[in-house]
């Protein structure tokens, strides 16, 4: 009787331990900052319900846990003064007139500012 020998592929090794975790820890990283950016981009992050409404216009510090603010409601501007255990109204301020600013000119892309210097330079 003749016996036969099979021979066996060797099966695909698995990747270390180490590969593995650390393919698994970067996967999750990834996916934090993929959801952190997207967060930002559709404006989730940092919206707050009391806060609309409310600019902060001017801050002037008078000691290492004091401040005045002069802050921007919707029809006023309130001088608030802020320590580290309250809040003070000390003045209210009629609303600050609005102020047209005007038209500042874009400066030119980089193609039509090459252009003109080469232009002026006397190559075409």
């Amino acid at each position: 009787m003749k016996t036969q020998a099979t021979l066996t592929q060797p099966s695909a090794m698995p990747g270390s331990p180490l590969i593995q975790v650390s393919g698994a820890l970067l996967g999750i990283v990834l996916f934090i900052l993929l959801a952190a950016w997207l967060a930002r981009r559709f404006g989730l992050a940092g919206k707050t319900a009391g806060a609309r409404g409310l600019k902060v216009s001017a801050s002037a510090s008078l000691g290492p846990r004091e401040r005045v603010v002069v802050v921007e409601v919707e029809d006023a501007r309130l001088v608030l003064g802020v320590t580290a255990s309250q809040i003070s109204l000390l003045h209210t301020l009629p609303a600050a007139p609005v102020v047209d600013t005007p038209q500042v000119e874009r400066p030119a892309d980089f193609q039509a500012v090459m252009k003109n210097l080469l232009k002026r330079s006397g190559r075409s």
